[in-house]
C-alpha cells in the first residue's frame, strides 16, 4: 500500500508497489553483487604456528613408525568446512589400534605441540577419531575400515603425498 506523501504527490497505489518491486530489486541484485564468494583454502596456522598439513603429516608419520596399514591423508580444503585433513589408518587389532593413536598424541605435541581437542571411541577400540580442529586422524581395525569406508566417502578429495616406507 502506498505511503501519504506517494498519495499526496497523486501516484497510485499499484505505482507506488511498483516502485517498492524495483527498489527490493536493485537492493537484491546489490546485496548479491556484494556477496564475496566463498573460496576455501588451507586453514591459518594454529595457536602455536603449525600448518594443517604439517600436523597431518606428523601423525601419518608417527602411525607408521608403529606400523599403521594403508595410511592416507585426505585433503579437503577444498571441500569441507570441517576440518582441512583426513589422516586414516588401519591397526591390526584393537590393541594396535589404541597404540596408534597413543603414539599420534605423544609425536604431535612433541613436534607442533598440539594436543587433540577430543579423542572418541578409546572404549570400543574399533575406530578412534582424534579431533585436532582443521586435522582429524581416524584410526581403524580392518573391519571398522571396511565398513565405514571414509576414504571412498570422500572420493574427490585428493591425497596428500606423505612419502612413507
Amino acid at each position: 500500500m502506498a505511503n501519504d506523501s506517494e498519495l499526496l504527490s497523486g501516484a497510485s497505489a499499484d505505482d507506488a508497489i511498483n516502485s517498492r518491486a524495483n527498489d527490493a530489486s536493485t537492493s537484491e541484485s546489490l546485496h548479491d553483487d556484494s556477496v564475496a564468494s566463498i573460496q576455501r583454502s588451507a586453514a591459518s596456522l594454529s595457536s602455536s604456528g603449525v600448518s594443517a598439513e604439517q600436523v597431518a603429516r606428523v601423525a601419518a608419520e608417527a602411525m607408521s613408525d608403529k606400523k599403521a596399514q594403508d595410511i592416507i591423508a585426505l585433503d579437503l580444503t577444498e571441500l569441507s568446512d570441517v576440518c582441512d585433513y583426513f589422516v586414516i589408518a588401519t591397526g591390526a587389532n584393537n590393541r594396535q589400534v589404541d597404540t596408534l593413536v597413543d603414539e599420534v598424541e605423544e609425536k604431535v605435541a612433541e613436534a607442533c605441540q598440539e594436543h587433540p581437542f577430543s579423542i572418541e571411541g578409546r572404549d570400543q577400540r574399533t575406530w578412534i577419531l582424534m579431533d585436532y580442529g582443521s586435522v582429524l586422524v581416524h584410526v581403524f581395525t580392518p573391519e571398522a575400515r571396511e565398513y565405514y569406508r571414509l576414504e571412498k566417502l570422500w572420493g574427490d578429495a585428493p591425497r596428500l603425498e606423505l612419502g612413507l616406507d
